[in-house]
């Protein structure tokens, strides 16, 4: 009966931000108090904001030949925290990058490494999302069973 009333419980957390708890009324047999925790918020957070990245980047790479346009991108260590509290990031100007003739500062090199950075933070947070969405299914699976 504990592992029972711990998956309803552990269902229940992440039913809740799914909004599904609301929608069709199910509650946790157990008697039980949680305390929600923001990983799911977090990694949808984290996920917009190699969003916005992966966009800039992209915006980059398609103005390489624009005269006078600058590279664009997100200070990522600093808008870490302003993901996870939901916050949009500002867009910033890179500086420290050469500046062509035209007045153009796009490296290419720099935004290739720069994508495939991207696509592969956003790749191990899809998964962490998996593993997540698999643990409510095994939960709701177990408690069909009950």
């Amino acid at each position: 009966m504990t592992n029972f009333c711990h998956r309803q419980k552990h269902a229940a957390r992440h039913l809740h931000k799914l909004n599904i708890l609301n929608t069709f009324g199910w509650r946790p047999t157990c008697t039980y108090t949680y305390v929600f925790d923001s990983l799911g918020s977090g990694l949808e957070n984290y996920m917009t904001l190699l969003s916005v990245r992966e966009r800039l980047v992209a915006s980059n790479i398609a103005n390489a030949d624009t005269p006078g346009y600058t590279t664009k991108d997100i200070d990522f260590q600093a808008n870490f925290q302003s993901a996870l509290e939901a916050a949009s990031p500002p867009v910033i100007e890179v500086e420290g990058l050469k500046i062509k003739n035209d007045g153009n500062n796009v490296n290419l090199d720099r935004e290739s490494r720069m994508l495939g950075e991207t696509n592969l933070r956003f790749n191990i947070a899809s998964q962490l999302v998996r593993s997540e969405i698999k643990s409510i299914r095994n939960a709701i699976d177990e408690g069909k069973g009950a």
